[in-house]
């Protein structure tokens, strides 16, 4: 098992008090697995990628534990964490294009990189070549600057900068968002080919793109206010959800094909709950359409076959 998290808890500190941003989250990532992490802005999933590496020194951690390859991740020791940093947990972060020094040549700034985690840059200089040529670009681009760079290219750049140390665990924090269609699938099947070719062991790709992670991930799953909604195989969580929230989540999605007047598409009414005083119980239930008494209790996270999971009262009803 490559990943596994359990009832992790990770907190905001504000001045109106603490922002319950991850509350109970656990799962399994094995290894070869590419998650996708799918749910509404808001509901934790860019906090959850953080959390993995420690990124963010707003955020205290409450409660749970993580660990990677059977050793305890010691995202509450940020000296302890900075050796795993890029040679075990690497992250592709949000707004990666804006991320690169617009004064530093993509060379330079992939050398300083190296010597800040202790590696010769001439020691993989042919390596990082290489793979600039696997997601297309000629190494030429490691002398200029990214402003001379497309939106494509420099999400190729900062791709090959997250994965050149060869991570056992890659985040992807919305990589493809800011891209256009065309571009957005090449960045992400050149991404499965960086699993395929066992650049990095798993990976967790968090989008809005429900369309994307069904092409290209293994398993989804699906956050709500800071916790898990449900959990399974890619093909399972698209064509047989069970849980009421993701099912209209992916009934809000366009089908090819349709057009207006064969079918009205139909959001989710309401609003996420607020999470400086998140509710009892489930926290779907205002938003339900099935909601009842015993939702004033909170879920439990359940197998209801075999590697899908769910958290709902009604779940198989």
């Amino acid at each position: 098992m490559t990943l596994r998290v359990k009832d992790l808890k990770v907190y905001y500190q504000t001045l109106r008090g603490d922002v319950h941003a991850l509350d109970g989250v656990s799962f399994d990532l094995a290894d070869g697995e590419i998650m996708g992490l799918a749910g509404e802005s808001g509901c934790g999933k860019t906090t959850l990628g953080k959390s993995l590496i420690r990124l963010d020194g707003r955020m205290r951690h409450v409660g749970g534990t993580i660990e990677l390859n059977g050793a305890e991740v010691p995202i509450t020791d940020e000296r302890a964490m900075n050796p795993l940093r890029y040679h075990e947990i690497s992250l592709i972060p949000q707004y990666a294009m804006s991320a690169l020094n617009p004064t530093r040549k993509i060379g330079r700034m992939i050398n300083e990189l190296l010597r800040a985690r202790g590696v010769r840059p001439s020691k993989v200089a042919d390596e990082l070549r290489r793979r600039l040529e696997l997601v297309g670009l000629d190494p030429d681009v490691l002398n200029r600057f990214p402003i001379e760079l497309s939106g494509g290219m420099k999400q190729r750049v900062v791709m090959v900068m997250a994965t050149l140390l060869d991570p056992s665990l890659l985040i992807a924090d919305e990589a493809t968002s800011a891209l256009d269609v065309s571009t957005q699938r090449s960045v992400a099947e050149s991404m499965v080919e960086f699993r395929d070719r066992g650049f990095v062991k798993s990976m967790i790709f968090v989008t809005h793109d429900i369309s994307l992670v069904y092409q290209m991930a293994d398993t989804v799953m699906v956050m709500y206010a800071g916790q898990v909604a449900e959990k399974g195989p890619a093909s399972t969580i698209i064509n047989d959800p069970q849980h009421p929230y993701t099912k209209m989540l992916i009934g809000a999605l366009p089908e090819v094909g349709s057009t207006t007047t064969e079918a009205r598409l139909e959001g989710i009414p309401g609003t996420p709950p607020g999470l400086l005083k998140p509710p009892t119980g489930c926290r779907f239930k205002e938003r339900c359409p099935i909601a009842s008494e015993e939702c004033d209790e909170t879920p439990p996270l359940v197998e209801i076959d075999t590697g899908h999971w769910a958290a709902c009262w009604k779940t198989g009803r």
